[in-house]
Order: C-alpha cells, then structure tokens, then sequence
C-alpha cells in the first residue's frame, strides 16, 4: 500500500495502518513493535510540521519585512511631496508679504504694531 502514498504527501500517523493481512481491534491488539512504529511515524510528522511551519514563518517574516520597507518608501516619496509644496507655499506667501509691504509700508507697520500690542497682551497674562 505505499503506492498510495506520493512522497510529498502528508499522512497523518493517526491514520490506520496499511499493513495488509493484520487487522486491529483498537490498542488490545497492537503490540509494543507497533506502538514503536506509530510513535516514530509521529515523530516524522512532528518533524515535517516543524519544517513547514519554519519555512512558512520565514516566508511571513520576509513578506512582511518587504511590505514594510515598500510603505516605507511610498511614505517617504509622500513626505518629500509634502514638504515641497509647503515651501512653495511658504515661498508664494514671503512674496505676497514683501509686495504688500513695498506697496504699502506704513499700513503693514500700522499692522505690526497691532500683532505687537496684542501678542504682549497675551503674554502678560
């Protein structure tokens, strides 16, 4: 009977016996060389599990550490983005500043004298 089983296959050692000619009862009738087999079957099981589960792990870790690394980069590429146009707009805004100033100076010192007065306001209190 072990043409049905493939070589990648996976039998649990639970399973009955394929050995043709003797039939069990359940544990009465099995003997101390059968316990011995099915405990070293178990045994090969437990060691293909530990296998699988090895490799199986290795695989999450390495698709995990990629996923991770590839946010990594979209959040870093998004960042720069990011920061890009704040100076653009930093940029944009110090130039409407300066022109507004050079147009009118004595209103934008008027205006700073305001902000002033009302920032030393807050702070006294």
């Amino acid at each position: 009977m072990k043409d049905d089983m493939n070589e990648g296959s996976f039998m649990m050692a639970t399973a009955p016996s394929g050995r043709a000619g003797k039939v069990t009862n359940g544990a009465k009738d099995r003997t101390p060389e059968d316990l011995e087999a099915e405990i070293a079957r178990l045994r090969d099981d437990i060691s293909r599990l530990t296998a699988q589960l090895s490799a199986t792990g290795e695989h999450s870790v390495s698709a995990a550490k990629r996923a991770a690394s590839e946010g990594a980069a979209q959040m870093r590429v998004k960042g720069e983005a990011a920061m890009d146009s704040l100076r653009s707009n930093a940029d944009d805004m110090e130039q409407q500043i300066t022109e507004a100033v050079r147009e009118k100076p004595i209103t934008a010192l008027a205006i700073a004298a305001g902000v002033g007065f009302f920032f030393a306001l807050l702070t006294r209190r």
